[in-house]
């Protein structure tokens, strides 16, 4: 039988299931990835766990999202973990040395392999010919300890790679049209699979800018061939021995079709507040910008930063823009200063900031109130750039350059000068002194975690109660990011290893009320609450599940779901399920009293779940998606619970 890449990748490490779409299988782990966003908890739960050493082939802890040290809580985080980096054997990559998956990309990503990340962007690395995929951080700590990784057999969509991009138009116009063609939640349940002759014409960092942004597409994952590019890639690391050959089958088909000519595409602009809200440049001409951002995971290589420094060569920003670089790893901040391009970006007014991901995430770079901000970042969801009520558009390099030098959008076909040729390096740096290799086993017993007091451990989750009489504490409508459930930012994320503190930022973007209504029934039997589709996009950030469930949310019940929010609800004991009739969202009121009966032997026996609308003579019909195994936990409270049973046992 003739198999895609994709299949290649799951069949090579199918540990159990079948490779049916739709149904639950688990796979082997490889490698594994953390940031400093979701690693603490990560490291948490190893440690609640009971976990001796990881059992992967290498598993990393990267600082990269913390960075701003305005207190005490950050740079204690760091020690922390550092100090779990070392007990439980993980490559450290220390704070400045870069973005995790463009660093992960560089030193070690290998093809044939598979990769789970606490971090929704992940996927970026099936730049490689890896199978590479976000989650929680709890499943990856499960992985790290040896156990499989679950998740439902996705579709394959293949996509055909014809042409060769023109003139002013590059990766991230490519990625951004096939989030124009099929929205945020298009690719769910799906991984994409990139193939065919335009291959040739994209580098190893391009596949990296349209990989990463398939989560935006709502994808599990987003595959390339490894070839000879990624040996070309690899072999400038210093790691041609880490690469073999990876291609689909003669004959290999695919469940979906598409085709992308490279040479057909022109520059595109994703408008607020999301990133499936795309146009071509030409229909937002004209709109004044206070902010052109260059960087960020969505666009990390040495090209994306030396085109844009080529176009603002000898020229200056217009008066009043704030022209933001956030190099995403030191090894191209190092090359970047060789070549020149650094001293282009000061001379023409630009603001050099950190390796790391900085604004992307919303730790700095801020754009002001009521005004535009330009940005080559994956994302642009309510509130996720630190301002409130922000207006973040999403673009290439190109774009944001010519762009930030008139003060206004602008297509860059029409920049009045030539389009500057930049060649990739023939020698780059290649500098692993602030990545720190794993300790020997013996050496690594010994080590005692480095906990500030900053850091509380997670608190007992109970189990599912058999019976639930709970309000609807909020309801909402479509594409809730995890952004919205729970913000990033530098007010919030340095809690990020403390439950009790985070939680008090849950939903304040949606209603900013919450967190006290909340904490004032916690004690009283919890909460449920309604959305619409595509609850929990974005970020796979699991305090977006963590934080509700702390302050009581037992059920969340929307019309579907994004994948990694689903499977972190199920892996913290939030019980989530989706509408039957779609229409019975629109009959439930916020502060409906929902009860339900026999609940723990309901969703073990089916996948439908009754519950009446108390007081209004209602009852609808539910379902879960939960697999055995998931009921299982879900009835003991969550993952770490039927953990701790199963090493007790």
């Amino acid at each position: 039988m003739s198999l895609n890449v994709t299949q290649k990748l799951i069949k090579d490490h199918l540990v159990e299931g079948e490779m049916t779409p739709g149904t639950e299988i688990g796979l082997k782990i490889d490698q594994t990835l953390t940031q400093d966003a979701t690693g603490t908890m990560v490291m948490l739960e190893l440690e609640a766990m009971g976990i001796e050493r990881a059992k992967t082939e290498a598993s990393a802890q990267y600082v990269d999202h913390n960075l701003i040290q305005e207190d005490s809580k950050n740079p204690d985080d760091h020690l922390f973990l550092e100090s779990a980096a070392n007990r439980f054997g993980l490559y450290f990559s220390r704070p400045g040395n870069g973005v995790s998956h463009p660093v992960h990309m560089q030193r070690l990503a290998k093809p044939g392999k598979t990769l789970l990340g606490s971090d929704s962007h992940t996927c970026a690395n099936g730049c490689m010919g890896m199978l590479a995929m976000g989650a929680g951080g709890i499943d990856v700590a499960m992985a790290i300890a040896g156990e499989p990784f679950y998740v439902k057999m996705p579709k394959v969509w293949g996509v055909k790679v014809t042409g060769k991009m023109p003139d002013w138009v590059s990766a991230k116009d490519a990625i951004l049209e096939m989030l124009k063609r099929h929205g945020v939640k298009g690719g769910v349940n799906h991984i994409f699979e990139y193939y065919g002759p335009g291959l040739e014409n994209l580098t190893a960092m391009d596949r990296h800018v349209i990989a990463n942004m398939g989560a935006e597409l709502g994808a599990t994952g987003t595959v390339f061939p490894s070839d000879d590019e990624t040996k070309r890639f690899l072999k400038l690391q210093g790691r041609e021995e880490d690469w073999i050959e990876l291609k689909a089958d003669e004959g290999a088909t695919y469940d979906v079709h598409d085709e992308l000519d490279l040479s057909s595409l022109g520059p595109m602009v994703a408008k607020p507040s999301s990133p499936g809200n795309v146009v071509p440049v030409e229909e937002v001409e004209g709109e004044s910008i206070y902010q052109s951002y260059i960087g960020s995971s969505a666009n990390p290589g040495y090209r994306d930063f030396a085109i844009a420094s080529k176009i603002v060569e000898g020229r200056h920003i217009e008066d009043g823009v704030s022209f933001d670089l956030n190099p995403t790893s030191r090894q191209m901040l190092i090359d970047l200063s060789q070549e020149g391009h650094i001293a282009n970006f000061l001379q023409a007014g630009g603001r050099l900031h950190q390796a790391g991901c900085n604004g992307c995430i919303g730790m700095g770079q801020a754009p002001a109130t009521g005004r535009n901000s330009l940005r080559t970042t994956p994302r642009n969801f309510p509130g996720r750039s630190g301002t409130k009520e922000d207006s973040v558009f999403l673009c290439s390099p190109e774009t944001a350059a010519v762009s930030a030098l008139h003060g206004k959008i602008m297509d860059p076909r029409k920049a009045g000068f030539d389009y500057p040729s930049v060649q990739e390096l023939d020698q780059p740096t290649v500098d692993t002194r602030l990545l720190d290799e794993p300790l020997p086993f013996e050496e690594a017993k010994q080590v005692d975690l480095v906990k500030g007091p900053n850091v509380a451990s997670i608190p007992e989750m109970d189990e599912l109660p058999d019976q639930l009489e709970v309000p609807i504490l909020l309801k909402m409508g479509d594409d809730i990011s995890t952004d919205e459930i729970l913000a990033g930012g530098a007010r919030v994320l340095p809690y990020r290893s403390n439950l009790p503190e985070i939680s008090k930022f849950t939903f304040e973007i949606v209603d900013d009320s919450y967190y006290d209504r909340a904490m004032d029934i916690r004690d009283q039997g919890g909460h449920a609450v309604v959305a619409g589709a595509n609850y929990g996009q974005g970020s796979s950030r699991e305090h977006a599940a963590l934080a509700p469930k702390y302050l009581g949310l037992r059920v969340a019940i929307v019309k579907d779901f994004a994948r990694i929010h689903w499977q972190n609800l199920a892996n913290f004991g939030v019980l989530p399920l989706t509408f039957t009739n779609e229409s019975d969202l629109d009959e439930l009121d916020q502060g409906d009293v929902l009860v339900f009966r026999d609940l723990r032997n309901t969703i073990k026996q089916s996948n439908q779940v009754e519950a009446e609308v108390k007081d209004k003579g209602k009852t609808i019909t539910l379902e879960h998606a939960l697999s055995e195994r998931q009921v299982e936990i879900m009835q003991m409270g969550g993952l770490i619970n039927w953990v701790k049973n199963r090493l007790e046992d």
